[in-house]
Order: structure tokens, then sequence, then C-alpha cells
């Protein structure tokens, strides 16, 4: 496994009690998606990245398109610690896989 590769991971409680605000997280969820961001569950978007730079870009993005109220957190790490994620209750869902080596590329 390529230790370069990273996680960003971006979580966010946002508030939805307006019709600009329902708009604000319609927006913003859509620009995450636009991104490559995939849901890992509800307000949880992950997208891998191929190293940390490329995460730090996408990060930006995320910055770019912050909606004016509510929390947004960020989280970046290795695909080695992601891989270690324990699903305790539920299903992983059908667009979420981890990294192997039939996934890398040679460069």
């Amino acid at each position: 496994m390529d230790d370069r590769f990273m996680r960003l991971m971006v979580l966010f409680d946002l508030p939805v009690n307006t019709k600009k605000r329902r708009r604000d997280y319609a927006q913003f969820r859509k620009a995450l998606i636009q991104d490559g961001f995939l849901m890992l569950q509800y307000s949880v978007y992950v997208r891998l990245a191929r190293n940390h730079d490329d995460a730090q870009k996408h990060l930006r993005i995320v910055e770019d398109h912050l909606p004016p109220a509510g929390s947004v957190r960020a989280m970046l790490i290795t695909e080695k610690q992601y891989t270690q994620m324990k699903l305790l209750c539920g299903e992983q869902m059908k667009d979420e896989h981890f990294l192997d080596t039939k996934d890398l590329l040679e460069i």
C-alpha cells in the first residue's frame, strides 16, 4: 500500500430552519459532491487524495464554499488510518471502498 494516499473528511452540522439556510446547505453539499466527495453517512463526506498537497487543494475548495452559518470541520487522515475504521452498526455504503494494490497505478 502506498502511504501517500490520504482521505479528507468533512463533517458538518448546518441549520436548515429557513429557506435561505436550506439553500445554503444544498449548495454546500452540491459543491462537495462536484469536487468528488462521497457521503460516508449523513453530514459526513470523504474524498480520496493522492497526497497531502492534493488534500490541501481540495480543502481550499471546501473553504471556498463554506455556508455563512453552521459548523463545518475537516480532518485529514492517511489511507492506512482510514482502512482501520470500524463499522460498528449498519452496512458499508456501495460507493465506499478501501484502496488495495489493484487500485494503484504505476507511475
